[in-house]
């Protein structure tokens, strides 16, 4: 939607191809609505892979592989197991960093004429309940200032006092002052608005099935609703973006990680600041007078089943932390699940592939979706105006796992 809206604005002829219908609920809706510069180590980091092994046993740990015979999983398992390594985090976090930034100054400019999407620019709190936890964040933290990154090591009472609406049983926290939150819905409908407004059209309930390439250029796709012509296509099809290029000649490594939130109307209390629960992995962001807490990476394949173990990790993690909330205030609310795409080295896939000369690939944002959209867009609109991205997109390759 961010790139409809992005190449809209400069003058192109839209047209979004979904195979949702119109009132979807991907996993842009309903999660935790995250602008996060701190985020800037890859999900394939070193230590990931001894504490997914620990995790897989736990029913309600944040982290689960479903175990299966799927080439495709084995693939991307030892790829994610050789990117897990500090010359990696070294190469990524620089890149993850300039864009998370661009990303955040375009989403402080897209609030000034929509201020209508919940934008709060508080800053995010990475709670720790152990002195243990508190002390490796704090390495993550002199990490962060190194690539100037704000951040600051609190004790649980600073926290407190940042924070003074919700209590909190921690050691302490570590503070990023840039991180933002936002209503994800509200900035999608927003984005939808303005993409219709400068003449985007939208093809709901439509599943691309192949495309029609003379040389290296695609001149047309096939959809279940007829074959649509253009001079530039755009893949943006998130955990279904490998299983569409296929026909291409080519793969994109991706694995569906699922993640559930649970959203309580009417909270105790809530909190001003959105926050990490650490030792947990759980997202809690407050949007207007609700609370959402989100978690868990379930690499099980694109079904729709949720898993009711891995939802009460979640509110296990939300009583702990806030010892205000109790598990009954939970009852008979119903959990969310949305699937990322995942990229086994926790980097997107952005720019031009080698598969055809007019066609864009940006998808495998994984947990960095929302907080990395507007910055996608930016680059997406200049690569197919033939303009310098801005970026060394070179990490970013969509032909890198081809």
């Amino acid at each position: 939607m961010a790139i409809a809206n992005a190449c809209t604005q400069r003058g192109h002829q839209v047209t979004v191809i979904d195979r949702e219908p119109e009132k979807r609920n991907g996993c842009s809706f309903g999660n935790a609505g995250m602008v996060v510069p701190s985020h800037f180590i890859p999900l394939a980091a070193p230590g990931m892979v001894a504490l997914g092994l620990k995790w897989m046993w736990n029913p309600e740990s944040p982290f689960y592989i479903k175990p299966r015979v799927d080439l495709d999983l084995i693939r991307w398992g030892l790829r994610f197991i050789l990117s897990a390594n500090k010359q990696h985090v070294a190469r990524a976090a620089p890149l993850i960093r300039d864009l998370s930034f661009a990303s955040r100054d375009a989403y402080l400019e897209f609030n000034q004429s929509e201020p209508n999407i919940g934008l709060v620019t508080k800053g995010l709190l990475m709670l720790c309940k152990q002195q243990q936890t508190l002390d490796e964040e704090a390495h993550v933290a002199q990490r962060a200032l190194e690539l100037n990154i704000p951040a600051e090591v609190l004790t649980s009472k600073q926290a407190a006092h940042l924070d003074p609406d919700i209590r909190m049983d921690i050691a302490g926290a570590v503070y990023f002052p840039q991180d933002c939150h936002l209503r994800p819905e509200l900035y999608i409908a927003s984005l939808q608005r303005k993409a219709i407004a400068h003449g985007a059209k939208f093809l709901w309930s439509t599943e691309v099935t192949g495309f029609s390439r003379e040389n290296q250029t695609i001149r047309a796709i096939a959809t279940s609703a007829g074959q649509i012509e253009a001079d530039h296509f755009v893949l943006a099809g998130g955990v279904w973006s490998d299983e569409t290029i296929r026909s291409l000649g080519t793969r994109i490594a991706m694995q569906a990680g699922k993640g559930y939130s649970v959203t309580l109307p009417e909270p105790v209390q809530t909190a001003s600041l959105c926050s990490i629960l650490t030792e947990a992995r759980v997202a809690v962001t407050p949007m207007g007078k609700s609370m959402r807490f989100g978690g868990t990476m379930e690499i099980s394949g694109t079904s729709s089943t949720i898993s009711p173990r891995r939802v009460q990790g979640i509110i296990r993690a939300a009583c702990s932390y806030f010892p205000e909330f109790q598990a009954n205030h939970f009852d008979h609310i119903q959990p969310w699940f949305g699937l990322r795409p995942c990229s086994p080295d926790g980097l997107p896939y952005l720019g031009k592939t080698k598969a055809a000369n007019n066609l864009t690939i940006a998808t495998g944002h994984a947990m960095m979706g929302l907080s990395l959209a507007p910055v996608t867009a930016q680059i997406t609109a200049k690569i197919i105006d033939n303009e310098d991205p801005c970026f060394d997109l070179s990490l970013l390759s969509p032909d890198r796992f081809a």
